[in-house]
């Protein structure tokens, strides 16, 4: 049986990756070889790499790539976007192209604001809770100056702060529920550090407050932190156009397509299995631009799933309506996303990817990113209702079956020019590679 290592975080590198490949592998050399060759060239961007996390042993690749031919707003686009995923960004710029050609996307920023909270429990009279909050709410401000003012230079800073009764739910348990501008940059560091300064006012006033017992004078904070549920920082992203321009495919009836696609989207509306499944197509399309642009796709992730079940149950993110011979397809997400701060001034490809994007402000980031989830979720959708999604996708995906059976140049193009008008499996594709081989 293994045990613990002590004191790992304080090894070098080399003797991380040593006890490691000692301990786990039968073929450290193997190994350890595997880790180097992922490492730069570069000695000094290597190192800012090892620094971005901790007990770093290499570098760790998504293929980058780009969707060209987005017009949102007028503006034209090309799309940075970093994913594993065959088809995602091929099925982004066709969709892309597509719309382009019909007016493109039209984006809207519903709102911008994000939300922190302070939880807390109060042993005490809830009516003499209001009175203290409301006596002391201008100190919150106050005690928070030093931290806000440079974000108020910039147009953010706090918009809101109230008290909130949760005692329902968890026995002499309240919030303090703040609401946030934080402009430009994602604004966790900023949330946090004032949430954390109105829990000491909070404690400290508390404990001042001549009608308070001495029970209710010990507010026990439990924690303070940001939510990544932002139902008010909200964006949407549509596209349009007469019915008869749906299909560039002459085989295709545009009427029955429309109907078809509506009901494919009614379906995620009502049927949390499909939504799902639906949602995660549009996630790829997001999760890929926001990995690309240094900003955390797991706070996304978490707040549009959140979102997506603001009803009581869990449904599309996007919709349709086919209404005087338009059809219009749409999503309405919350979005945080900052493009100053964290990784956006560090990560040199992050940085590429901004001056790619032409410098947006975290405005036109969202609007940039909601379209590449309706491109995504679009290309999927008729796919789905016209051809099927696998043959698309498969041929897509042929090229990572033959590099994994690690085959030559030649053998590929033989292949590829075999499965071109034929159906594509991973077993067909086996058997037919071990055909040439023989």
């Amino acid at each position: 049986m293994l045990q613990n290592v002590k004191g790992f975080s304080k090894l070098s590198k080399e003797e991380k990756i040593n006890w490691i490949t000692a301990t786990y592998f039968s073929n450290q050399k193997e190994a350890k070889d595997i880790l180097i060759n992922y490492w730069n060239s570069d000695e000094n961007l290597q190192k800012l790499h090892d620094e971005f996390i901790e007990n770093t042993l290499t570098n760790f690749y998504l293929p980058y790539g780009v969707a060209p031919n987005f017009i949102i707003n007028g503006r034209s686009y090309t799309i940075p976007m970093a994913i594993e995923e065959s088809s995602v960004v091929a099925a982004a710029s066709k969709a892309a192209k597509f719309w382009g050609e019909r007016g493109g996307f039209k984006t809207t920023i519903i709102n911008t604001e994000k939300i922190g909270q302070v939880h807390f429990l109060f042993h005490g009279n809830s009516e003499k809770l209001t009175t203290f909050f409301n006596k002391i709410k201008p100190t919150f401000f106050d005690d928070t100056q030093e931290i806000t003012k440079n974000m108020q230079k910039r147009g953010g800073g706090i918009l809101a702060i109230e008290l909130r009764n949760k005692t329902n739910e968890i026995p002499n348990y309240y919030q303090l529920h703040a609401t946030f501008n934080t402009k430009d940059s994602m604004g966790a560091n900023f949330i946090n550090t004032c949430l954390e300064q109105f829990a000491k006012t909070l404690e400290n006033q508390a404990q001042d407050y001549i009608d308070f017992t001495f029970e209710e004078k010990n507010i026990q904070v439990i924690m303070s932190i940001l939510s990544n549920y932002v139902p008010n920082c909200v964006v949407r992203a549509e596209v349009s156009c007469p019915i008869e321009q749906l299909s560039e495919d002459k085989t295709i009836d545009v009427n029955e397509f429309a109907q078809k696609f509506a009901t494919a989207v009614r379906i995620a509306e009502i049927e949390p299995y499909r939504a799902v499944t639906h949602n995660k197509g549009i996630m790829n399309g997001i999760d890929a631009v926001v990995l690309a642009t240094g900003n955390d796709f797991r706070a996304v992730e978490a707040g549009i799933h959140a979102y997506a079940s603001k009803s009581g149950q869990y449904s599309s993110l996007s919709h349709v309506k086919i209404e005087n011979g338009i059809f219009t397809f749409w999503l309405e997400i919350p979005l945080a996303l900052g493009t100053v701060g964290g990784l956006t001034s560090l990560h040199p490809l992050v940085k590429f990817s901004m001056e790619l994007l032409g410098k947006p402000s975290a405005e036109e980031l969202m609007q940039i990113v909601a379209s590449a989830g309706l491109a995504q979720n679009f290309a999927a959708l008729r796919s789905l209702t016209t051809t099927g999604i696998q043959q698309g996708h498969m041929k897509m995906h042929l090229m990572n079956i033959l590099n994994q059976h690690q085959a030559t140049k030649e053998e590929k193009l033989q292949v590829l020019a075999f499965f071109k008008d034929t159906t594509i499996s991973h077993s067909l594709v086996v058997d037919y590679l071990e055909q040439i081989r023989k």
